[in-house]
């Protein structure tokens, strides 16, 4: 039931958004405002004369009284692409999140509802850089509701896509709050991509004057037009509106809430510099070229659980992803990858044995479950070797995930897990299949 039907259980008039209306509640308080959109789905928003909002949920609602018919919202621009011969075709599939929002700032109600066309509409630019041949949409999801078989789905389209002959490149925009879990799974997904793929979205809403949305779609495009074929996201480089960073799908990551240029490359360098004009610079050398090979697909993520430790962090926790049913455990240690052992407790001391994580990893490991070790730190490399305890997390049964940071852990043993034996995936999530393992440290790539 959408949000107006469930508006209309309560009044005998066609009630619809931006009406003047009265709420009266089951205690006989009486509300007058004017409705507007809400993404929740147990009540409603008014906007009072005050200019505060006032949210009431609909099983305390008894009434809702017609006062007065507001304006309609005003529709959102959208343009018909015209293709140009000899430019590059591309398709775009889009999915929701910030980039297909509107804004209406005469109740501050927010929408997430462009189009393909309308996300276009904002980037006419683009038509003289690609054809954008097809526009997909598979659903409408805010990124952090956005589930693994989501993925799947978005994987499957972007596959038949870039399998024809017809088409050069895809562009996927999503929500960017887990946009960093995306790209992986896509990576992992897409083996032998002979095609770029290009992830955007935008941090600021299309209605903002700072909405990057716009530059990060266009520099997109000029990636989709590159030699490079990877599954890379296509976000602000910087604060400006100077450059993007096409940055390789198992090594970026999310890493402020709100600035425009959060995606960064983590234990790597990005894989190019793009220009709003065009201008390319490669960055990183070590990336997958153009070719004429089919793309295969290879998809399905098994149920795989994060944990993070922290002093004086219970290990019973493992037992529920047990008893759950996952078949893999990430956890993020401290430093090189340590969990609480106290085998390094001072014996004058008193150390909680029922904290150490070293029975609990042995139970799960004897139970087939996939334990793998990554680091908080995100930046830098776990190691089995350096120190007494994580010799013995080594031996409890425990695997190290080398340099991926845990976003990327998680989403490739949960996709090794859906394709392989636990015992194979435990040897396999050592093994680079889509860039997300460097060999060496690259020291340039810190903060960068």
């Amino acid at each position: 039931m959408t949000y107006i039907e469930k508006i209309k259980n309560f009044s005998d008039k066609n009630i619809r958004v931006l009406d003047k209306v009265r709420v009266i509640t089951k205690k006989e308080e009486g509300f007058d405002g004017v409705l507007i959109p809400n993404s929740e789905e147990d009540g409603l928003v008014l906007k009072l004369s005050n200019g505060y909002n006032r949210f009431v949920e609909f099983k305390n609602v008894k009434k809702i009284e017609l006062i007065s018919r507001g304006e309609k919202i005003a529709s959102i621009p959208s343009i018909k692409i015209t293709r140009k011969k000899g430019l590059p075709n591309v398709v775009l599939i889009a999915t929701g999140g910030t980039i297909g929002t509107h804004v209406d700032y005469k109740t501050g109600g927010v929408f997430m509802c462009r189009t393909p066309e309308q996300i276009i509409a904002t980037v006419p630019r683009i038509s003289k850089v690609v054809n954008i041949v097809r526009m997909l949409s598979p659903f409408t999801i805010a990124s952090e509701d956005i589930t693994p078989e989501q993925w799947q789905e978005i994987a499957g389209m972007v596959a038949r896509e870039v399998n024809k002959k017809s088409v050069d490149s895809v562009i996927v925009t999503v929500g960017t709050d887990t946009m960093h879990y995306l790209s992986a799974a896509l990576s992992f997904s897409l083996q032998k991509l002979s095609k770029p793929v290009a992830v955007v979205g935008a941090q600021r809403s299309p209605d903002r004057g700072s909405f990057d949305g716009s530059m990060n779609l266009l520099c997109a495009a000029h990636y989709c037009k590159s030699k490079i074929a990877e599954v890379a996201t296509i976000m602000h480089g910087s604060s400006e509106d100077d450059y993007c960073l096409a940055i390789r799908g198992t090594k970026v990551r999310k890493m402020h809430s709100s600035r425009r240029d959060a995606f960064r490359p983590i234990n790597d360098l990005p894989l190019a510099k793009i220009w709003p004009n065009g201008r390319i610079e490669i960055l990183n050398q070590r990336y997958t070229r153009r070719s004429d090979s089919k793309t295969i697909l290879k998809t399905g993520f098994s149920k795989v659980g994060l944990i993070k430790v922290f002093p004086g962090s219970n290990p019973e926790i493992m037992d529920w992803y047990i008893k759950k049913g996952y078949k893999g455990i990430i956890i993020e240690g401290t430093g090189l990858g340590h969990v609480p052992t106290g085998e390094s407790s001072d014996k004058t001391k008193s150390f909680d044995k029922k904290l150490s994580w070293l029975p609990w990893v042995k139970k799960a490991v004897k139970k087939g479950v996939v334990v793998a070790i990554t680091t908080q730190t995100i930046y830098g490399r776990v190691n089995p070797y350096v120190y007494r305890n994580l010799r013995l997390l080594n031996r409890a049964g425990a695997v190290f995930c080398e340099d991926m940071h845990p976003e990327t852990a998680l989403v490739k043993l949960a996709w090794l897990l859906a394709n392989h034996e636990p015992s194979q995936a435990k040897e396999l999530i050592k093994k680079n299949f889509a860039g997300e393992i460097s060999e060496a440290t690259i020291n340039k790539a810190f903060l960068y």
